[in-house]
């Protein structure tokens, strides 16, 4: 009797584990949505395609940005701190190393010091170049052994986003209150110059040919459109209200422009370098993420809580992706293998 009641009792909690296991979400076939929620403090796994949340994993107080490795494996998160840009408060020291398989905490990697990090973007070498606002500079993070190898300068405070040339040659920073564009040599790990722009600047990225780099005058509805082989503002976008962040299409065709202040996305033909069209979005925009591939683009709404969701190819905003205000930082990440 013992031995059958021991029995059942085995079999009732391999059966309860394996349903346990069978329950759990499983991750899109096309890739993740990696979604920072500063409010939170949170990272979301985001099913993109049935719209769902998958995972939320708790991070440290705050993660404004994400940046999800090339393999999908981890994603990682800088703890900025409890403030905005250039106000009081705590500043952060550390990123945070978010294991997409497991959906936990793998790691956090020590800076050494307090730096407000913000902005990572991974590099054709394989690694992690992440914005340091406190020390005016770009540190560089090797993933694999989750230490930090060089501190490369920017010259100006408040450097707060980043983009990369897709050869891994050349680094650009916005520094908000500089407002200006630092252009490092990510080689030789030096600062090459600083970019005057406007009294203040939001955010920066950069066309897929790497010839010119875009940054948003905080002062007045305009694009600054800066060549890259002079490292000079070249032109100006107009605009029907203040821009704060950017991203052209894969194509290089269209650039994508979101206003906060307006709840507007502006998308501006590069080949005449005019508004084309202007569509509603979600309440204090902030950051927009194209999907591999150039079909839809993602707009995260931090204030309504929601992840705008455009189809690049008929201009039509779809059904929203619902989660919780504070929803920032987008990253995509492939499947990870189990």
């Amino acid at each position: 009797m013992l031995i059958r009641l021991s029995f059942l009792l085995v079999s009732t909690m391999l059966l309860t584990s394996a349903l346990l296991r069978v329950a759990k979400p499983a991750p899109p076939a096309g890739g993740l949505l990696v979604v920072a929620n500063q409010k939170e403090h949170t990272l979301l796994l985001v099913d993109p395609d049935n719209r769902r949340e998958l995972a939320k994993i708790v991070v440290g107080v705050n993660g404004h940005e994400v940046m999800a490795s090339k393999d999908g494996r981890f994603a990682y998160v800088p703890i900025y701190g409890n403030s905005g840009v250039g106000r009081p408060g705590t500043d952060g020291s550390t990123v945070d190393v978010i294991d997409l398989r497991e959906r936990k905490l793998a790691a956090t990697i020590d800076l050494g010091k307090p730096l407000r990090p913000h902005r990572a973007e991974f590099g054709p070498d394989g690694l992690l170049y992440v914005t340091a606002e406190l020390a005016n500079a770009v540190d560089v993070i090797d993933p694999s052994t989750r230490k930090v190898l060089a501190e490369i300068p920017t010259g100006e405070p408040q450097s707060h986003m980043l983009v990369l040339s897709s050869d891994g040659r050349r680094g650009y920073t916005a520094n908000v209150s500089a407002g200006s564009v630092s252009v490092l040599d990510l080689a030789k790990r030096s600062l090459i110059t600083t970019i005057p722009v406007a009294k203040t600047v939001q955010r920066i990225s950069i066309s897929p040919d790497g010839l010119r780099v875009f940054t948003h005058d905080q002062g007045a509805p305009r694009i600054a459109v800066i060549d890259t082989a002079t490292n000079k503002v070249s032109s100006w976008i107009a605009l029907p209200d203040v821009a704060y962040a950017s991203e052209p299409t894969p194509d290089g065709r269209w650039l994508l422009a979101a206003s906060m202040v307006a709840n507007q996305l502006h998308v501006v033909d590069l080949q005449t370098r005019k508004v084309v069209r202007s569509l509603d979005i979600p309440e204090r925009s902030s950051e927009i993420l194209v999907r591999p591939g150039g079909d839809i683009a993602y707009v995260s709404g931090t204030g309504a809580g929601k992840i705008a969701v455009l189809d690049l190819h008929s201009w039509k905003i779809q059904p929203t992706i619902d989660l919780t205000p504070g929803v920032d930082g987008l990253s995509w990440a492939a499947v990870p293998q189990q």
